[in-house]
């Protein structure tokens, strides 16, 4: 078995994708669902599950990202996993705290990397009148979403869309992306795939 710790800030829609499917014959299996926020939603959901979960707030650390780090290792060290996924997950990593992982994280991103790195990335593509949006999973490197990509998914940017029109049919395709390419990158699979 696969050990997979899956990271999360709010209520974990693509961490409930990746729980979901790692059933039946798959590889992986959750081992850990850990936040940076205590009140966050998706942590109630994965407990109800039955998987194990950790909170370290970050606040509590006064902008000390050593020291915040450092908190939430212990936890995620404990569960041991295989493999380290950013499922919205919205704190910037040091490159000491990727060190350990390194070729074993994946992150979901909302753009078609590498356009729109960081955030507000669907207002970036309306604003320049781009005719396709979309989601990248890459491999997390200490430059900020710039790792390589494993899958990208595609969709039509339409007369009319808001930014939050353009993420929902884009959280759609984050949701049977991240699965696809988790479980690939489980069997040692690092070319990329592209979804329609």
């Amino acid at each position: 078995m696969i050990r997979v710790a899956i990271l999360i800030s709010g209520g974990g829609s693509n961490m409930r994708a990746l729980v979901g499917s790692m059933q039946g014959d798959h590889p992986c299996r959750t081992v850990l669902v850990a936040s940076n926020d205590p009140t966050a939603s998706g942590l109630v959901w994965a407990a109800e599950q039955g998987l194990a979960t950790a909170a370290v707030d970050h606040r509590a650390f006064g902008g000390d990202r050593a020291a915040f780090e450092a908190a939430l290792l212990e936890p995620i060290l404990a569960a041991a996993p295989d493999i380290l996924c950013l499922a919205g997950f919205m704190r910037i990593l040091s490159p000491a705290f990727i060190g350990p992982f390194t070729g074993k994280k994946l992150n979901i991103h909302p753009s078609l990397l590498h356009k729109y790195p960081g955030l507000h990335t669907h207002q970036r593509a309306l604003e320049a009148e781009d005719t396709q949006a979309g989601c990248s999973v890459h491999e997390v490197t200490p430059e900020l979403d710039a790792g390589p990509i494993l899958g990208q998914a595609r969709v039509a940017v339409l007369p009319g869309d808001t930014a939050d029109t353009l993420a929902a049919r884009v959280l759609v395709q984050e949701h049977r992306l991240y699965p696809q390419v988790l479980r690939r990158f489980a069997l040692g699979q690092r070319d990329r795939i592209d979804l329609g």
